[in-house]
């Protein structure tokens, strides 16, 4: 056992059982004995959000304890914020995500956003009521290489198709993914959109996918990827 493996450990335990004080310690320990950035989140924090994910897929945790869960790996990473700032070669790319206009709900965005995070992608959430422009104007800004949004209600779907009008009409090179309830993977492909996520338990497959794509595939050559699962 190295000297680390304890230290890795309970950063892992503490994103599994959402212990805040915990993951503070243990946080300070990692950056003390000089762990980089990209091990504490991919071999510590990373391992716990991928057990919180496995849980929540079988149904053996609930929402609330995903949040507590995703609040504690935020908070880890809001520590870690200088660090890897510092060295942008850390994430493994760049997600704006964001509830489509007119839309306020967030719980599914937020878990979606809590485990791209714990996989070591860089994501900027815009939170509720997000205008295509705006989703425009935040990739460019960021240099993002996905955008995300998501529609729980059947009166706002229809933002998700002027996000994909807005974004190709701005030339803007990302790839668009979709989710939420009233959500499927034909509407995406429908509104031209690049992949369907149904759970935040699948967005990291599905981002994944899209990223290694992205070295042989142009926007134009793009096909939809589909995810399965509950409600993102």
């Amino acid at each position: 056992m190295s000297a680390n493996e304890p230290i890795l450990h309970n950063l892992k335990k503490s994103v599994e059982t959402w212990d805040y004080d915990l993951m503070e310690r243990s946080v300070a320990d990692a950056l003390s004995a000089g762990i980089p950035s990209d091990v504490i989140v991919s071999q510590g924090l990373g391992k716990g959000m991928e057990t919180i994910s496995d849980l929540f897929n079988e149904g053996r945790i609930y929402l609330p304890q995903v949040l507590m869960a995703s609040r504690t790996m935020e908070g880890a990473l809001e520590l870690l914020r200088p660090q890897m700032e510092a060295n942008d070669h850390v994430y493994r790319g760049t997600i704006v995500m964001g509830s489509v206009q007119g839309d306020i709900h967030e719980i599914g965005k937020n878990v979606c956003c809590a485990m791209l995070r714990g996989a070591g992608y860089r994501v900027i959430d815009l939170g509720p009521d997000v205008s295509p422009y705006k989703f425009v104007e935040a990739a460019k800004e960021y240099g993002a290489n996905i955008v995300g949004g998501s529609a729980l209600m059947t009166t706002t779907l229809i933002m998700q198709e002027k996000m994909v009008k807005t974004t190709r009409e701005d030339g803007c090179p990302v790839f668009l993914i979709f989710g939420g309830a009233p959500c499927t993977p034909e509407w995406v492909e429908k509104i031209g959109g690049d992949g369907y996520s149904a759970s935040g338990a699948e967005i990291v497959k599905l981002v994944k996918s899209l990223m290694d794509s992205d070295e042989t595939h142009s926007t134009s050559l793009r096909e939809p990827v589909h995810s399965t699962g509950g409600d993102s």
